[in-house]
């Protein structure tokens, strides 16, 4: 019986659908009778399926796995509070939503944004494929967030690290962060045989798995240069631990050591990606076009880039009494 009544929808639908349209119409008129037919609709089966359907999707745009595990941790934790299947979600539901996370947990904006902003991307992509009619957080604007001036390491707090470092290993680390602005996890995965020492550069493998060319100065060369010739392994990755069996220094490992940098010589707030802001900075600050600054970075949209370039007060107070004052 279901397959007759599948086969006449189809059919009056036709004058309306191209083939691969009319096939996937089949598929779902054959799904949601066999669920009627038993009985139940299950609504964790469809939700389920509807979250893996869009984390596949992003796996093929190159998503890192960090990344698919928090999309996947923030949309099923809206659905599971929510009770609901998603094709069934509306505007308030996703409103109500956002404000309860919010006074529950204390939560910042930036927060608040974040999960809109995720939320955004799977209901888009509901919408896109033809799952949902209309995306029930297109009408949720981005939360407005005051921006805060990050801060950045002072050429003074630079040295004092590079002086405070007792072993190679740590000196060419903090070097080619502070040259180069790659990412911590980007370093991590560097290997010897990625370096061109001739002509200062190596291959990143930056954020959805997408290559790009960093550069590094004459210092970090030697630094480089001078604890490759110290190692005694055979293992192919450029930053190794300093005991045996000198395994692959992960990010949890770097992030330790700059913090004990940091305990020891008083500074606040020693971490990795400080050295690609302040780079970020630096960069704005002695005129680099900011197309230019956007691909060093790796950044797909150049207002990333601006969040990152925070450009001294005393140079605009300067640039404004040369070209206005």
């Amino acid at each position: 019986m279901n397959q007759e009544i599948i086969r006449d929808v189809v059919q009056e639908m036709m004058p309306f659908l191209d083939n691969a349209q009319a096939e996937k119409l089949q598929k779902i008129l054959t799904k949601v009778l066999a669920h009627y037919e038993s009985g139940i609709i299950n609504e964790e089966i469809d939700k389920t399926d509807y979250v893996d359907l869009f984390l596949a999707a992003k796996r093929i745009e190159g998503c890192s796995e960090k990344s698919l595990k928090y999309y996947e941790k923030t949309i099923c934790a809206m659905l599971d509070t929510l009770g609901k299947n998603a094709k069934h979600v509306v505007t308030d539901d996703i409103r109500t939503y956002l404000t309860e996370y919010k006074d529950k947990r204390n939560s910042s904006k930036v927060t608040i944004d974040n999960i809109r902003r995720i939320l955004s991307s799977f209901f888009t992509w509901l919408e896109d494929e033809d799952y949902i009619l209309k995306s029930p957080v297109r009408r949720i604007h981005k939360v407005k967030t005051t921006s805060n001036v990050k801060e950045t390491y002072s050429d003074e707090e630079l040295e004092l690290m590079r002086d405070s470092c007792d072993e190679i290993r740590d000196l060419a680390m903090i070097d080619l962060l502070a040259s180069t602005g790659m990412r911590i996890g980007e370093m991590v995965l560097l290997n010897r045989s990625d370096i061109n020492f001739r002509e200062r550069e190596c291959i990143v493998f930056g954020k959805g798995s997408k290559e790009r060319v960093v550069y590094f100065d004459a210092r970090t060369k030697v630094h480089l240069q001078n604890y490759l010739d110290s190692r005694k392994d055979d293992n192919p990755a450029l930053f190794v631990s300093l005991r045996e069996p000198n395994e692959r220094l992960q990010i949890g490992g770097v992030e330790i050591r700059l913090r004990e940098f940091g305990r020891k010589l008083g500074m606040r707030k020693v971490h990795p990606h400080k050295f690609r802001r302040t780079l970020a900075t630096m960069a704005i600050d002695k005129g680099m076009p900011i197309e230019q600054l956007q691909q060093l970075l790796g950044h797909k949209k150049i207002d990333t880039t601006l969040q990152y370039a925070m450009v001294k007060q005393t140079n605009v107070k300067m640039s404004h009494r040369k070209y206005i004052g």
